[in-house]
């Protein structure tokens, strides 16, 4: 009978060789510095929210005492306020439903009770921010001030952060649907045909998710007011920019493409959205980045819809409009390019070129 010989034993060193590759090691790496800036980007835009700037309608009944309100206001320290005559209450009103300003400040010079109108449904810290300010202002001057909450949230929607969690649903659904196409054909379509074939199911499942979410938050959960139809569309839209600029990524990137996706949606669009801490409350950098990513232009669509009859909604639709379109076009010229590398007849003779990503 032949003798068999085991195999030679390659020792702990050579298994771990043959277990961990290199570029398995590098997207180990990869994941630990995602994890790093999660934990960096959440704790940095929350830990410490102040105030910054909010928008403040000023009305009293002279223009002379409107200035000098003003003039206070704006010179408190650190710059909390960012004040702004208005002519009559009416005015001001319509101001805060257009989302022009997060408040208004009606003062009575001839006594010593004001009124601060407030929009909890833009979300509830931000109108407790704008009441802190304003009531020290006020008791500093002998003063008191009614809060009047013009635009509330509904019963169901806790401190207005249904849009936003509704929003990340979106997103997570966007990347996640975009990663599942890479795992099962390949990160990198292998044409323009199959690029295409990506795009038309990340739309159908965009259009089904836009449309169950906007549901969910609405009739069943009774969390969010507003058009059904409008909320569809914005949620379709949300998921296929999401998606979109995934597939982007993949195209440039490979697999690796989905951790960028993650880092700019996750890491740096959640926390910097204006969900638990609006815009003014945040610090710099996230405040600067937030309206420009798509969590931040979802959650702010979404909130417009809901309690603001659509008014400022048209700037971060246009934001989601231009990730949506920059992705598909990237998706689109990344899968021509990769095609016109491509031997003649290899896609059809090799089956396994869109599944490896080759």
């Amino acid at each position: 009978m032949a003798q068999t010989h085991d195999p030679p034993r390659r020792g702990l060193l050579g298994e771990l060789k043959d277990a961990v590759s290199v570029r398995t090691a590098a997207l180990i790496l990869g994941v630990l510095a995602l994890q790093l800036g999660f934990i960096t980007s959440y704790i940095g835009a929350f830990h410490q929210p102040r105030p910054h700037e909010i928008p403040l309608a000023v009305v009293t009944p002279t223009a002379r005492i409107t200035d000098q309100a003003v003039q206070q206001l704006a010179a408190l320290p650190g710059d909390p306020l960012d004040p702004r005559a208005v002519g009559d209450e009416a005015a001001a009103r319509e101001k805060v439903m257009n989302r022009d300003v997060d408040g208004a400040l009606i003062i009575d010079p001839r006594g010593t009770a004001d009124r601060l109108l407030v929009a909890s449904a833009s979300g509830a810290s931000l109108a407790q921010a704008l009441i802190e300010v304003v009531g020290l202002v006020e008791e500093a001057q002998g003063r008191t001030v009614r809060v009047v909450d013009v635009v509330p949230g509904a019963r169901g929607d806790a401190r207005g952060l249904s849009a936003f969690y509704l929003v990340v649903g979106w997103c997570v659904g966007g990347y996640l649907c975009a990663a599942i196409l890479a795992i099962s054909s390949g990160a990198r379509p292998a044409n323009t045909e199959r690029a295409l074939i990506r795009l038309g199911a990340l739309l159908l499942y965009s259009i089904a998710a836009g449309l169950l979410g906007s549901v969910i938050a609405g009739p069943v959960l009774d969390a969010l007011p507003g058009s059904i139809w409008a909320l569809w569309g914005l949620g379709t839209l949300v998921v296929f920019a999401v998606g979109a600029l995934t597939l982007a990524f993949q195209g440039l990137a490979g697999i690796v493409g989905i951790g960028l996706a993650i880092l700019l949606v996750v890491v740096l669009g959640n926390p910097s959205a204006g969900g638990p801490y609006p815009y003014p409350l945040l610090p710099p950098f996230w405040r600067a980045i937030g309206p420009a990513l798509p969590p931040g232009a979802g959650t702010f669509a979404a909130r417009s819809i809901a309690y603001f009859k659509g008014n400022g909604a048209a700037g971060p639709m246009l934001v989601l409009a231009a990730w949506a379109v920059g992705g598909a076009l990237v998706t689109l010229v990344c899968a021509l390019l990769r095609g016109g590398r491509r031997p003649a007849g290899t896609a059809a003779t090799d089956p396994t070129a869109e599944r490896d990503g080759r």
